[in-house]
């Protein structure tokens, strides 16, 4: 596959000890493409901050009788383009700067595939393995009350993320509608569709993941079925980012759980292996020989998909990289220092705030659903995401052909031209 696009600033540029969280690596990203468009520095100074961070306990009873106090985030960053929209995630290291962090990428992401939302994104600080399914409830349930002021179908709607899914969404705005007295179900997205989620919302960043993989291919001229793959996590997105490619031709030679990978240079049947959420730990389960992690990072391949976490290549593993294009499936695995470091030697990389907005696509799909109380089919979900990803590629290569710039350039360019002009229009409220 050819590499040639221009790229980004040369390694030298990108300093031995940079911070690599979230919040200092979207910040950097802002800055970059900021620099490179008309936008004015008030605008810039704007959206280098959240609007609002809203920081809660949340009081927790335990199947045992005791009581155990968590903490929990919603960082709320931009709205000017409408109500405030992402994730919300339970892990043991959700940080107020890295709900912030994602935050902004939330607002990026909305505006590249120019959704009428901005960005938000929260959680609770809690291992969910250590939760009974009865205390997860409880524990939803109480956070919704704790930030029931600071959402609202037209105010701040949440989604599923890392250690959440449709049944707490549905949780979520079950407690919600309680409180206000009248059924609500555009308070989240990703809810069964029995209470008003939409059909392929779960499978959507995974699809469109996938979109972007075989749209991006072919503009190097190297069609899928002459493409290898490695996909590392097979939680929904990398499962269904790689059953999609496979069914449409490419060869998945290596994917991968928790506990390391598996890799078959002939290629794997991945329909056939559950992903993380239908049996945990699946892939390596079964398998006789199972590779670390960092190892498919660094496999001879046509196209690596990060789908796992966060950071995963940095500036100690670049250099080691040795796909001919990345294309982001989780939110930042890539870091600020290691993209250069890609850039330099040639290797395309396509970003989060592209390759995996399917998932609030078909949000805000559920949310037009929710609000004309009307479902859609399985196949109109699909068609319309297919379109809105199509578009939004060209959007971006277009900006990419012409100034001659990276494809994370190229998105910022697309994303902040429409905040920018948004701002600009509505001014500063005195």
């Amino acid at each position: 596959m050819s590499s040639d696009l221009s790229s980004e600033p040369p390694r030298a540029q990108a300093a031995a000890n940079e911070p690599e969280t979230a919040l200092e690596t979207a910040r950097r990203q802002l800055a970059r493409a900021g620099s490179q468009l008309e936008i004015t520095d008030d605008v810039l100074e704007r959206l280098n901050h959240p609007a609002k961070v809203t920081e809660v306990t949340v009081p927790v009873e335990r199947d045992d009788g005791s009581v155990d106090v968590f903490t929990g985030y919603r960082a709320q960053h931009d709205s000017v383009r409408g109500p405030y929209k992402g994730g919300l995630r339970f892990h043991p290291d959700v940080t107020r700067d890295e709900c912030v962090g994602l935050s902004m990428w939330m607002t990026w992401k909305c505006a590249v595939m120019d959704l009428p939302f901005g960005g938000a994104k929260g959680g609770v600080v809690v291992d969910p393995k250590s939760l009974s399914e009865d205390e997860r409830e409880r524990l939803t349930r109480r956070f919704t009350q704790e930030i029931r002021d600071v959402i609202g179908p037209t105010r701040d709607i949440p989604a599923p993320d890392m250690g959440t899914d449709s049944q707490a969404m549905a949780w979520i705005m079950d407690a919600y509608s309680m409180q206000q007295g009248e059924t609500i179900p555009g308070v989240v997205t990703g809810k069964p569709p029995a209470v008003g989620g939409s059909y392929g919302r779960e499978e959507a960043p995974g699809r469109s993941v996938a979109i972007i993989t075989r749209e991006t291919c072919e503009y190097y001229d190297s069609p899928l079925e002459d493409t290898t793959v490695a996909v590392q996590g097979f939680g929904s997105v990398g499962a269904n980012a790689a059953r999609q490619l496979e069914e449409w031709g490419a060869t998945v030679v290596a994917i991968s759980d928790v506990n390391g990978a598996i890799y078959e240079p002939d290629g794997i049947d991945v329909a056939s292996i559950p992903a993380h959420n239908e049996e945990p730990e699946a892939v390596t389960g079964n398998a006789d020989d199972v590779m670390p992690n960092e190892e498919l990072l660094e496999l001879d391949v046509d196209v690596l998909v990060p789908a796992a976490v966060g950071n995963v290549i940095t500036e100690a593993n670049a250099d080691d990289i040795q796909a001919d294009l990345v294309v982001e499936g989780a939110n930042g695995p890539t870091t600020f220092a290691a993209d250069a470091i890609l850039a330099e030697r040639g290797i395309p990389v396509v970003p989060d705030i592209l390759a995996n907005a399917g998932g609030v696509t078909v949000s805000y799909f559920e949310w037009l659903q929710d609000i004309n109380r009307r479902a859609w089919s399985p196949e109109e979900v699909n068609a319309e995401l297919e379109a809105e990803m199509v578009t939004a590629w060209n959007a971006v290569r277009s900006e990419v052909e012409s100034r001659d710039v990276s494809w994370r350039d190229g998105a910022y360019i697309v994303a902040l031209s429409r905040i920018s002009e948004a701002h600009e229009a509505r001014g500063l409220w005195p």
